[in-house]
């Protein structure tokens, strides 16, 4: 038993640090500030045929042209466009330790929180069928929990792939 809060000890620990929260569908997310490279208004998306319904298609951004991710569609959720919602550029690592720019539409930003290991619980277990390995973990901020997003598992290489592919 000591080993097995040991290791989720240092895993929350890790997981201690600066976060951008986002909502989806009135949840709050968390996503590590070092991963996001900017917020941008939404703009026009340029689909691409054949892909996932949670890969809108790409947009150019300055130049580079960057594929949008509906992070609302990929959890299941509710994805209804509003007035705030906006599109969070980040860098995902992908496992050929190569990384790329990705947007991905939230309904809002709410601000940047510090959050130190005693903030931060480790993901509850849900049994064996439900994937866990895109959550960090689960913070307490201001009397809300906000589940914390390792956005480079959730828009993961087999994202990246099929949109490659297709370009």
């Amino acid at each position: 038993m000591p080993t097995q809060s040991l290791s989720s000890a240092s895993a929350t620990a890790q997981c201690a640090g600066k976060y951008l929260t986002v909502n989806l569908d009135e949840e709050a997310y968390g996503l590590a500030v070092l991963k996001v490279r900017e917020i941008i208004r939404m703009q026009k998306i340029t689909p691409i045929p054949q892909m996932p319904d949670y890969v809108r298609g790409v947009l150019n951004l300055r130049g580079r042209v960057i594929p949008v991710v509906d992070l609302r569609v990929k959890f299941g959720l509710k994805a209804e466009f509003a007035e705030r919602t906006c599109i969070v550029v980040v860098q995902v690592k992908l496992p050929s330790t190569q990384s790329v720019q990705m947007g991905l539409i939230v309904d809002s930003v709410e601000e940047v929180v510090n959050l130190n290991a005693q903030d931060i619980e480790p993901t509850p277990d849900f049994g064996t069928r439900i994937d866990t390995s895109y959550l960090l973990g689960m913070a307490k901020v201001k009397g809300q929990v906000k589940t914390l997003l390792d956005i480079d598992r959730v828009v993961g290489s087999d994202t990246v792939e099929q949109i490659s592919r297709a370009l």
